[in-house]
């Protein structure tokens, strides 16, 4: 694996410095005319400028997470083009608004890679958007970057996935809840693709290893309708939530779960999906002591990320939290721009060719790129929700994880792709 580093400071370093160099003299006129390589959608690149994708939603239930996200990937279009842009052309962002529903994903998607001819699109949150898009992206060869964590079992050869996979994500969250001695669950999530398919792993986890799956329910996305499943939760017996619930039905999840005597010391919660923005939108005096799994936090230390937090809050405002998703979309945009430049070309195959070994000094720690899979190496951390709307870690991997999207390294996971 070759090692091609940057720092937050934009200092390249390492084997592929001297070639990413020299590729940022190139002209990036392999796509500039506008004519099919036959190796991928084509970008115009034949200004000075070259568009990108943004592709979230700004309306709906889920708008409560993805605006943030979208603001995150403009920073760092904003970072880049102050750099000098990427082989000598500044980025034009173009946004589009999936208005949390997933047929008009596939149509914004088809819109952007066909009529917009964008060299790459980022964005989508749940993984029933990604599923929408997928097809569209392999159809035209075109490329996403996808910012969130998923459930894994997946693998597409034009979707670039730097959120967690599950063994980046679930399983170390399920290896916590066991070294604390929880071991009987209660599971509850949105009715759609990503809930699911995490509880079907969580339930062979749980059987494997002495936990017990005492309860599941499923709420569609935007119910805010929760005294039947938390009554259910009181009457189980279990010892933990695990949640994965989506968008603002977290909002309603945690008020009924205050209201029907709940606390994080008698039934603690652990979400997957709710990071510093959602904390700030359904109150910490709901959420505090209760449990996260993420890969990264705001008070995640190191130089890279208090410049991160410092560039978004004076882009934003001093009171706006950042979180993982928006680490990470904020990170897959600088990923693409080194892929760029170490291929010299903004053509899908040559960046897709150079894309493993890459590694960046992002504000979660030191990521790289798995070639293979097209997911990124990741410190999987849990943290705990304080009074004062932080989440501070509680527990990491000790250094980043290898993506293992389809959990072939755990015996108790075979058959469940």
């Amino acid at each position: 694996m070759s090692e091609f580093i940057v720092s937050r400071r934009g200092l390249l370093t390492g084997v592929g410095a001297l070639g990413a160099t020299a590729a940022l003299t190139a002209c990036g006129a392999k796509t500039g005319s506008g004519t099919s390589t036959g190796s991928g959608a084509t970008a115009d690149t034949s200004g000075d400028t070259v568009k990108v994708g943004l592709l979230n939603s700004l309306s709906g239930t889920m708008a409560i997470s993805e605006v943030t996200v979208r603001d995150s990937l403009l920073l760092a279009v904003k970072e880049i083009n102050a750099a000098g842009g990427v082989l000598g052309k500044k980025i034009e962002p173009v946004s589009q608004d999936g208005a949390s529903d997933w047929p008009t994903f596939a149509e914004k998607a088809e819109a952007l890679i066909t009529d917009t001819r964008v060299a790459a699109t980022f964005g989508c949150w749940t993984s029933a958007s990604r599923k929408a898009v997928k097809p569209v992206f392999e159809r035209h060869k075109a490329l996403l970057f996808y910012p969130v964590q998923y459930e894994g079992l997946e693998q597409s050869p034009y979707i670039f996935y730097t959120g967690a996979t599950t063994n980046q994500q679930i399983v170390p969250a399920l290896d916590y809840l066991k070294k604390q001695g929880r071991t009987r669950l209660y599971l509850v999530g949105s009715d759609y693709v990503f809930p699911r398919t995490a509880n079907k792993i969580i339930r062979a986890y749980a059987a494997a290893n002495g936990m017990k799956v005492v309860g599941e329910d499923y709420a569609p996305l935007g119910s805010t309708e929760f005294g039947t499943i938390v009554n259910k939760v009181k009457d189980a017996g279990a010892d933990a939530v695990f949640n994965t619930l989506n968008g603002d039905s977290n909002v309603a999840f945690f008020k009924e779960y205050k209201s029907g005597g709940l606390t994080a010391r008698s039934l603690p919660v652990l979400s997957v999906s709710i990071a510093e923005e959602e904390v700030k939108s359904i109150g910490t005096q709901y959420l505090e002591g209760q449990l996260t799994a993420w890969n990264y936090y705001q008070t995640t230390p190191g130089a890279a990320n208090t410049g991160f937090v410092k560039a978004y809050q004076d882009a934003y405002g001093k009171d706006k939290p950042t979180s993982d998703p928006m680490e990470a979309a904020y990170v897959s945009v600088h990923l693409w721009k080194l892929m760029v430049e170490k291929a010299g070309s903004f053509d899908v195959a040559a960046v897709k060719s150079a894309a493993d070994g890459i590694t960046l000094d992002a504000p979660e720690g030191k990521v790289t790129v798995d070639g293979a899979t097209q997911h990124v190496h990741k410190t999987a951390r849990i943290g705990r929700i304080g009074a004062d709307g932080r989440i501070t870690e509680v527990w990491n991997s000790g250094g980043p994880v290898k993506p293992d999207p389809y959990l072939k390294g755990y015996d108790w996971a075979s058959g469940l792709s």
